[in-house]
């Protein structure tokens, strides 16, 4: 079976012109990304003005080391990489200790769900739904800072398990555990809004405890 080429990534030429001094192209590339390195940094951080200084210090980092861009990934990745090291350092910022641990979570069990149905509509209808972008919107902001910044960066800007585990400075496995969680959490929060309650399942430890 022939494997398809690499893509091509898009803003590779930029970023060469950009290195050798064009300034328009450096302009070009903040352009394309900037609002989504927003986006990005305002779903880790959580507010809107930490959301703008991780944008500027972001950006201030490309232009120190922009040369220093070698091509192994593309330069979005690379990008999201930077943005979300400037993030973690507003959330340790926020606390006395480090939000993102690079220990491993053995003490952790997967969340139990209370609350298990089938969705009254297909995951592509209510992904179409306005209220309901703004509804998981919301459940991402209430995860935990570990779990929400994994999710982002996996579900959310795509990076590959390994990509993230680098970004975060955990390991793989951590990594997989917390994107694991994050899901379930997810899922069942969405549930209890979208699941049709006439064909709830009730769980095990639930018959349990009514006898």
């Amino acid at each position: 079976m022939t494997q398809s080429p690499p893509a091509v990534d898009p803003d590779l030429a930029l970023v060469r012109r950009a290195v050798a001094g064009d300034y328009g192209a450096f302009e070009e590339l903040v352009a394309r990304h900037d609002r989504s390195l927003y986006t990005l940094a305002r779903r880790i951080v959580g507010s809107a003005a930490d959301a703008e200084e991780v944008v500027q210090e972001t950006l201030l980092s490309v232009v120190e080391h922009l040369g220093d861009f070698a091509g192994q990934s593309t330069f979005r990745t690379w990008l999201v990489r930077i943005a979300t090291n400037h993030a973690l350092k507003v959330l340790r910022r926020r606390r006395t200790h480090p939000v993102v641990s690079a220990g491993i979570d053995d003490d952790e069990r997967l969340p139990h769900p209370h609350y298990i149905a089938p969705w009254r509509k297909s995951p592509d209808e209510i992904a179409q739904d306005h209220e309901t972008r703004e509804l998981l919107a919301d459940a991402i902001d209430r995860l935990d800072e570990k779990y929400r910044v994994v999710f982002v960066l996996r579900d959310v800007e795509g990076l590959s398990t390994e990509e993230t585990a680098q970004a975060l400075g955990i390991s793989e496995a951590n990594t997989k555990v917390r994107l694991l969680r994050a899901r379930l959490m997810l899922r069942e929060r969405l549930t209890s809004a979208f699941g049709d309650r006439a064909r709830q399942v009730t769980s095990a430890h639930e018959h349990e405890a009514e006898k």
